[in-house]
């Protein structure tokens, strides 16, 4: 399996404190079967959290990557951030001050829970404008989506990446969260699934437990396909596959 969204460069943001458990979640990943994992520390956080591309940023990745060899942890650690969306997002993607996923043309986007759809759409339209390939964090948790998952067809129609976070799928972010993922899913519209890991110890980045749910809940394909394919074709800079977008009825939703 290969994670597109972790918080495991130590010290940068709200996921891993220090070296230590950067290695620890590192090994928990490899335990659970992942193979890969791309570091996205928040980034254009307002307030909170700038980590802009940066030398100082390629360093700490780099510290990260030594670190693993030295220790033997088989894990490939690829770079990345999860960026926060605010209206100037377009001019920095052009400006190459945000990092996309393994330098590929993905961009790792998140809103806030409460956005306006409006706001979030037109945004999207415009960071796709510029060349880049929006990858929608943690869609589910949305409140927009959770009331209207219409938007989430809507945005697949037109070409955009949705991710979902494992904790979602194992009811961890509440009800809501949990019956918006399943009916994502069950309307084909997720193209990932990611631990959107911060610790070693809580909201982990062990990916098997919900590896085992959707195989079970949907068939084996999908979750190959969630956890394995798109994921690899995200790193590697190659389109998606696709599944054909179900649209809701009015009495789902």
């Amino acid at each position: 399996m290969i994670d597109i969204h972790s918080h495991i460069l130590p010290g940068i943001d709200d996921g891993a404190e220090d070296m230590y458990e950067t290695l620890e979640m590192a090994k928990m990943a490899v335990e659970s079967g992942v193979t890969a994992m791309v570091a996205t520390p928040h980034c254009n956080l307002p307030g909170l959290f700038d980590n802009y591309f940066s030398d100082a940023y390629v360093r700490l990745y780099q510290d990260c990557v030594r670190a693993l060899k030295e220790e033997q942890i088989p894990l490939a650690l690829y770079p990345g951030v999860e960026v926060y969306a605010t209206h100037d997002l377009p001019e920095m993607i052009v400006d190459h001050k945000v990092m996309p996923l393994n330098q590929s043309r993905y961009i790792l986007m998140e809103f806030a829970f409460d956005e306006d759809p409006d706001f979030a759409s037109l945004l999207l339209q415009r960071v796709s404008a510029v060349g880049a390939r929006p990858v929608i964090a943690h869609a589910e948790r949305y409140e927009f989506i959770q009331d209207y998952p219409q938007i989430a067809y809507q945005w697949r129609k037109r070409g955009y990446i949705i991710q979902v976070n494992k904790g979602s799928i194992l009811g961890r972010f509440g009800r809501n969260a949990l019956r918006c993922a399943q009916q994502m899913l069950s309307h084909n519209l997720v193209s990932v699934m990611a631990s959107d890991a911060h610790s070693p110890f809580r909201r982990t980045p062990y990916l098997l437990d919900a590896y085992e749910v959707i195989c079970e809940q949907y068939s084996k394909k999908i979750a190959d396909l969630l956890f394995q394919h798109n994921p690899a074709r995200i790193c590697k800079n190659q389109p998606i596959l696709k599944l054909e977008p179900i649209p809701f009825d009015d009495y789902e939703v």
